[in-house]
C-alpha cells in the first residue's frame, strides 16, 4: 500500500516520538504534538499523540512492571489530579509570559545543578511525591507538559534508567486515559484519528522497542546526563516563549 506524504510525515513524527518516550520515560509529547500540527489539525494531532502514549505506556509496563516504584506513581497521579485545575486556572486568569518564564527558570536551574556533577541533593522516600505530582498537575493543566516535575522527583530519588522509565509510565497511562476520555466526550476522537493511529501501530511498535533497546544500553550517569540536556531544552523553550510574549 503507498503511504501519501502527509501519512509518511506523521508516520516518521510518531516514530521518533515514540522512541525518545521509550528511551527516557517522557518527551514525546514535545515532539510529537508541534511536529504533527505541522501537518495536520491540533485537534486530530493531540488525541493521536494520547493515544500513541497510551500504547507505548501500556507495552512498557507489560514488559517492565517489576521495575515500577508503585507507592510513588500512586502518588504521583492522585496528586496530579489536584494540580490540574490550578494549572487551568493561571492559563486563563495569570499572563502566560509570567508563568512560563518562572517555569523556564526553575526548570533549567534545577538541571545545571544536577549536571554540576557534584553531590545533590535526595529524597529517600516518597513524602514530597505529592508536591512534585502537584507541580505536574498545574503544569499539565495549563501548558500539557506534566513531565518535568516527574523528571526533577525521579532524580531526586535516585531511580535507575530502568524504574525511571518504567515507573513513569505508571503515571502516563492513567493520565492519558483520561485525556482520551474528555478528546471523547467532546466529539475529537474521530475517524481520522483512528486512521492515523492504526497506520502508525508498526512503526510505534518498533520505536518502543529500539527505545528499550537504547535505554537498557545506557548507565545511569549518561541517563541523566541526556534527561537534563533535554530539561533544559524544554526550560530555554519556555524562556524564549516568555521574552517573545507568546501566551
Amino acid at each position: 500500500m503507498m503511504l501519501d506524504w502527509t501519512t509518511a510525515q506523521v508516520l516518521l513524527v510518531l516514530f521518533l516520538a515514540t522512541f525518545v518516550r521509550s528511551a527516557f520515560g517522557f518527551g514525546e509529547a514535545l515532539v510529537a504534538v508541534p511536529l504533527l500540527a505541522l501537518v495536520m489539525p491540533v485537534e486530530v494531532a493531540a488525541p493521536v499523540a494520547v493515544l500513541v502514549s497510551i500504547t507505548v505506556a501500556g507495552v512498557v509496563l507489560l514488559q517492565d512492571w517489576r521495575h515500577v516504584h508503585v507507592r510513588s506513581a500512586g502518588w504521583l497521579v492522585a496528586s496530579t489530579l489536584v494540580g490540574t485545575p490550578l494549572g487551568l486556572y493561571l492559563l486563563t486568569a495569570v499572563p502566560g509570559r509570567i508563568v512560563k518564564c518562572l517555569l523556564g527558570t526553575v526548570i533549567v536551574g534545577f538541571s545545571l545543578y544536577c549536571l554540576r556533577g557534584r553531590r545533590r541533593a535526595t529524597l529517600a522516600d516518597d513524602r514530597m511525591a505529592w508536591s512534585f505530582g502537584f507541580g505536574a498537575g498545574v503544569l499539565g493543566g495549563a501548558y500539557g507538559m506534566n513531565g518535568p516535575p516527574l523528571v526533577m522527583y525521579g532524580t531526586l530519588r535516585g531511580w535507575s534508567p530502568q524504574h525511571f522509565r518504567a515507573t513513569l509510565q505508571g503515571y502516563f497511562l492513567p493520565a492519558s486515559l483520561m485525556s482520551m476520555a474528555g478528546y471523547w466526550f467532546a466529539g475529537l476522537w474521530n475517524p481520522a484519528v483512528t486512521h492515523y493511529y492504526l497506520v502508525s501501530l508498526p512503526a510505534v511498535l518498533a520505536a518502543i522497542f529500539l527505545g528499550r533497546l537504547a535505554n537498557g544500553r545506557m548507565d545511569a550517569r549518561s541517563f541523566l546526563r541526556y534527561v537534563h540536556l533535554g530539561l533544559i531544552a524544554v526550560g530555554v523553550l519556555l524562556l524564549a516563549q516568555s521574552i517573545g510574549g507568546v501566551a
